[in-house]
């Protein structure tokens, strides 16, 4: 309850301040009820959501659309906020220099300025519509991004491989199967010889997936599809009735990823054959430096050799940081996903910037260090916020080629 009040308090105070703008371009009173009608539904809708949330269905598409509403509502009025607080130090000083110099002003302390309350309104229209977009069509803008890379000791065969790399599809968050349609199309189109899939086939229940089943299963590669789990396959931000509910849950979702044709790795590995030649994959549950820690590196690898080529799917990549990129083995590409890039950032040629950086060293595209590769999967879905800003759904095609000497 305490948490809900500062909540409500801090929220109220932003919108008060930030009304402050309206109140100086308009009298219209209309407008005044109109601005706290909409400011007052938004926090009862997500109070309202956050507390009708089942036992068993965690984070769902009603309290993801309340928080999306509140992201909607609050990003303008921090603008607006900033702006209006900028005037009130400037108006601060203004008096302050009008007592000390005994101006003959007949308004000691200065008004607000209608001009400065347009700019502040302008100013916040920006994330306003950035916002909007990110709902309704950012969160299914597909993006192919598509990357080359050279590796002295790749098998001769499989030089111009082409790997498609997707993770994070969070199919608990899907609402628009036309768009899902177009997604899997876009996959198909890439006509890679593998699909690898780092993760988080679900937001929280097994049940999610069953309407998209068909979709999923449409995938094609020549050389076949191939899975880990994510965090969020375990079940683990859910209040299960049971430890047996939950497991047969996790069951289930494990189950999904044959019926999608997917070949599900758990802690192991697999040969990726071309004539007398061949590449390692290996697969490894989740393993997080803040989350779940399922992944066993050496039992995965157990069936291979040291000197073989090794492509290793794992779903966060805190794992390359901490375990693979300094491991005595050389795995020599890691595919991973889990950031989403925080579904928010910034993306222009030669300026990358997004929050999650703050906690992730390596949170979207191609890393190389030690001669090592990771690409991190900026997500096919989205979770918690229902949509994306400026940083796009990702479908990921990779070439592997061999260095000439």
């Amino acid at each position: 309850m305490i948490r809900w009040v500062v909540f409500i308090i801090i929220f109220l105070l932003i919108d008060f301040y930030a009304f402050q703008s309206v109140k100086t371009v308009t009298k219209n009173k209309i407008i005044y009820i109109a601005y706290w009608l909409v400011s007052i539904a938004v926090i009862v809708n997500v109070i309202y959501s956050i507390n009708s949330i089942g036992d068993s269905k965690g984070l769902n598409q009603q309290v993801m659309l309340a928080f999306g509403l509140l992201i909607l509502a609050f990003a303008p009025k921090i603008i607006a906020l900033l702006i209006m607080f900028s005037e009130d130090v400037f108006r601060i000083f203004k008096t302050g220099f009008n007592y000390v110099s005994k101006s003959n002003e007949t308004s000691f302390f200065p008004e607000r300025r209608a001009f400065v309350s347009k700019v502040a309104l302008g100013l916040a229209a920006i994330p306003f519509t950035s916002v909007l977009y990110g709902m309704v069509r950012g969160k299914y803008n597909y993006q192919v991004i598509k990357h080359t890379l050279f590796f002295d000791d790749l098998p001769e065969s499989f030089d111009g491989y082409k790997i498609t790399h997707l993770s994070d599809i969070h199919s608990g968050s899907f609402d628009d199967a036309d768009k899902i349609s177009y997604g899997m199309e876009l996959i198909n189109e890439q006509e890679s010889d593998v699909i690898l899939f780092t993760g988080d086939i679900v937001n929280n229940t097994a049940d999610e997936m069953d309407p998209w089943i068909s979709h999923f299963k449409s995938l094609k590669a020549k050389d076949g599809k191939y899975s880990v789990l994510g965090n969020h396959d375990y079940g683990e931000y859910v209040r299960w009735k049971s430890a047996e509910e939950k497991e047969n849950n996790f069951q289930k979702i494990k189950n999904i990823h044959p019926k999608i044709g997917f070949n599900l790795l758990l802690n192991d590995s697999i040969y990726l054959n071309k004539g007398e030649d061949k590449i390692a994959l290996v697969g490894v549950e989740n393993w997080g430096s803040r989350f779940k820690k399922a992944g066993d590196l050496e039992l995965a690898s157990s069936k291979i050799s040291n000197k073989d080529f090794k492509i290793l799917m794992s779903h966060d990549p805190s794992h390359w940081e901490q375990v693979v990129r300094n491991h005595e083995s050389n795995y020599h590409l890691t595919l991973s996903g889990h950031t989403h890039g925080m579904q928010f950032g910034i993306e222009i040629p030669g300026f990358k910037w997004s929050p999650v950086q703050y906690v992730y060293k390596y949170w979207a595209g191609i890393y190389k260090e030690f001669n090592r590769y990771i690409n991190v999967n900026r997500g096919f879905g989205f979770l918690a916020f229902p949509g994306r800003v400026g940083i796009w759904p990702e479908i990921t095609v990779i070439t592997l080629r061999k260095l000439k000497k």
